[in-house]
């Protein structure tokens, strides 16, 4: 009986460290599921790209760029504008550019983790906007 009773605690132990080894996997410390995180480095790898890209418009025209432009040109190769419920856009000034990726469709209801937009300009630094 007491073989039994300390492989149960054994056991218990074994699940909760797993139960909160798992709830703390994502790389920001936020907690959330591996799936969040993917697809927050494939954002921020989207948003380095397009930065990139209008980079590359302005060193060739002299001026920035809208997404549609970046794409029809050829300076930009990426195959869609958006990507797991967010969706990019494009803002531009004489003086520089402000990329976003905003969360347009509500996926997981109001129970989900609260997704951020990110940001991305000529400073070539990701950052989260409020």
């Amino acid at each position: 009986m007491r073989i039994l009773l300390t492989l149960l605690v054994v056991l218990l132990i074994a699940f909760a460290m797993f139960f909160f080894y798992t709830k703390k996997m994502a790389p920001d410390g936020k907690g959330g599921s591996p799936t969040e995180s993917i697809t927050t480095t494939a954002i921020k790898s989207d948003l380095l790209s397009i930065a990139q890209a209008e980079r590359a418009y302005f060193a060739l025209n002299g001026s920035y760029a809208s997404l549609a432009e970046l794409t029809s040109s050829g300076t930009l190769t990426l195959s869609r504008s958006g990507r797991d419920g967010y969706t990019y856009s494009v803002e531009t000034t004489e003086a520089g550019f402000t990329v976003t990726a905003r969360l347009t469709s509500s996926e997981g209801g109001s129970s989900a983790p609260r997704r951020p937009t990110l940001v991305i300009d000529q400073s070539m630094q990701v950052r989260e906007a409020n």
